[in-house]
Order: C-alpha cells, then structure tokens, then sequence
C-alpha cells in the first residue's frame, strides 16, 4: 500500500516563507540514499539529501522551505514526517522494508501521523475488498455488509478517540481525508480549527483553512436547505409543457434531483435511483428530475435509455440557468434533496448507499 495523503497540497512560494533549519540523523540499514522531500503537483520536490555511510549512520541537516508537512524517504519508500524550525529527531529503520519497518524517536506528533495514516490505509484497503467482492458476488450483499459493518464501526471508534487524544496536534489532518465537510461539518471545523490553532504556520494548514472558510460560506449560504426547514415550492414545465409544481407531491417522500443528460456522474448514479424507486414507489417514494439540459431531444432520449419511469420529469430548457436550480443555488450536478410527506428536507446531496439508508430508515425495509 503505498503512503499518501490526498488532503496534502503543499505549494511553496519562493520567497514568500522563511526557512527553518531542520536535523535528523539515525541508522538506516540496508540503506540507500535519503532525502527529506515535500509534494508539489504529485512530483517529488527535494529539499535536503544524503547517504548512509558503511554502518548505516546518516544526517540530514540543512534549511527546508518553511514548517509543514514533509516526506522523509529512503529510496523509493517514504513516511511522513512534521517539520518545525529547528526540529531535532532521530529515525531508524529497515531501508529494504522503510515503511514497515521504522522507528521515530522525539517527534510524537509525526508518530501519531503515521499511526494515523497506516490505520486509514488499511481500513480502506479492507473497504476497496468489500466493494469490490460485493460487485463480483450482489447477491452476497447481506452477509458482505454485515461483515463490514464491525470494521466500520471499529474504525470509526479509532477516528473518535483519536481526535480526543490528539487534541491541537498537526497529526490530526489526515483526519480531513476521512471527514465529509459537508454531512460532517461540526467535526470538520473542529479539526481545521485545532489545526491553524497548533501548526497555523504551515503552509498546508494555510491551505487547508482557506478551503474550510470556502466551505463555511457556501454552508451559510445553503442554510435554507438545512434538515426541518420546508423545501422551497417552485413550478417547471413537464415533458409534455403542462406545469407542476413541487408541492403537488405533498404527501409522498420525494427525491428532488437536479441532473442532465450531459452530465457523467448524474447517469452514473441513475439506475441507483431507479432500483430505489422500484423498491419504495409502492410505500410512497417519488422522484422529481430536474433536468439543467437546453437539448429537449437529448433530455428526452436520455430519460427513455436510463429507464428513469417515473412521471415527474421537469426543465425550463434553460441550461444552468434552470429557474429551479437557481432557486436552490445548484452549482454542479447530481445535486439531490429528499423531501418528507409533509414538504420538509431530511438531508441533502444523497446518493448511492447513503440514499439506500436514509429510505431504509423511513420505510423500515
């Protein structure tokens, strides 16, 4: 398994961050050369390099771009490291099995990274078999995901007491990988602020607090979609150019999905739809599409080759100027709402196993 965070998006500046002085010294047996390196644009971006001598000693010392997140390599492995001014820790370790086999002495918060880090690997290396087996075996799915479940919740039992542990440590940012900004906001700001709180210096973590203060204001602005409040009625013209309306589906549970022919992941997602519609239309499930298309006939085809055989297709035909998606201030598709029988959001932005639940969870079955 190969040791990468997606949430690292270092950029350097020239001349924009100081630079630190940094040391770290041990015996790598079985060594190659070592570098202490950072990622730019998924390349490899070295910033100080040695060799072990004939007894596998090394030392890296030297300045380094600015305090942050670091790889520390040994040829073609590496593990990640937190790098301070004037940092001073020791690493040894295997060079021939670097990533199994290694030991960090006086850097705790890169230990905890690290920890942290392989924990995450794993447990989505054992989610990816899951997958994968119940795509091979679907009539297994029953026992497959009964199976899962105890790694799930083990893991979610590790990610929360790990976040009590680690409290204001830069360890906790691979945290963000396994944190939904969106469904999980609380959390997720919890961490972003304990972040700039302990290593706000950083340039990732820079990064990192200008994508949540993004992510808070589009938040704030989407407060009127918040769970309990009524979804806002609007009208748009049917297939056949009568109108409807969303309100004259009061009384049923509706799936209000904004999508389009053109749109990739919308298709993806659509025989998901179908299969639930099929499931639950006899207990009182709808869907209402609305289509961001200005193509009739291609909007037209593409609701006959998905099989989408509910009744209430919609669109104004006016692209992303859709009055309906304005109205609810879509800004990429699929974008869903389920609504309850009484014209009120359960939650927003469903899709695949997480709309399955949430059906599962009103019509018990």
């Amino acid at each position: 398994m190969k040791s990468n965070l997606t949430i690292f998006i270092i950029l350097f500046t020239t001349g924009f961050f100081s630079q630190i002085s940094v040391e770290i010294s041990g015996n790598i047996f079985n060594g190659d050369s070592i570098y202490i390196s950072s990622i730019a644009n998924n390349r490899y971006v070295n910033h100080l390099k040695t060799f072990a001598d004939s007894k596998g000693n090394y030392t890296l010392k030297g300045n380094i771009p600015a305090p942050d997140y670091y790889q520390f390599r040994v040829g073609n492995q590496s593990i990640h490291i937190i790098l301070r001014d004037k940092s001073k820790f020791q690493i040894h370790g295997d060079g021939k099995k670097f990533q199994q086999f290694h030991n960090i002495i006086q850097s705790d918060e890169s230990i905890k990274l690290n920890e942290f880090v392989n924990t995450m690997m794993l447990y989505n290396y054992k989610k990816d078999s899951a997958t994968a087996y119940l795509r091979k075996y679907p009539e297994q799915e029953k026992e497959i995901n009964q199976s899962f479940t105890t790694t799930y919740l083990d893991f979610k039992m590790y990610k929360d007491n790990f976040l009590k542990e680690n409290q204001n440590s830069p360890a906790l940012l691979p945290m963000l990988n396994e944190t939904d900004s969106e469904k999980e906001f609380a959390r997720y700001e919890e961490i972003v602020l304990q972040l700039k709180a302990s290593f706000g210096n950083s340039p990732t973590i820079q990064n990192v607090y200008a994508q949540y203060e993004q992510t808070k204001s589009r938040k704030e602005a989407m407060s009127f979609l918040e769970s309990g409040k009524t979804a806002p009625d609007f009208t748009q013209p049917k297939v056949d150019g009568t109108i409807m309306k969303l309100s004259d589906l009061k009384g049923k549970v509706v799936l209000l999905d904004f999508w389009a022919a053109w749109c990739g992941p919308c298709r993806k997602e659509n025989p998901n739809v179908v299969k639930l519609y099929e499931k639950y239309n006899k207990d009182g499930f709808t869907v209402m599409s609305v289509s961001l298309d200005k193509d009739k006939q291609a909007w037209l085809d593409a609701i006959k080759k998905d099989n989408l055989i509910w009744p209430n297709h919609v669109s104004d035909l006016k692209f992303w100027q859709n009055e309906a998606a304005k109205q609810y201030k879509v800004t990429g598709i699929p974008f869903t709402v389920l609504i309850d029988r009484e014209g009120k959001i359960i939650d927003t932005n469903l899709r695949g196993e997480d709309l399955h639940l949430a059906l599962k969870n009103i019509f018990g079955h």
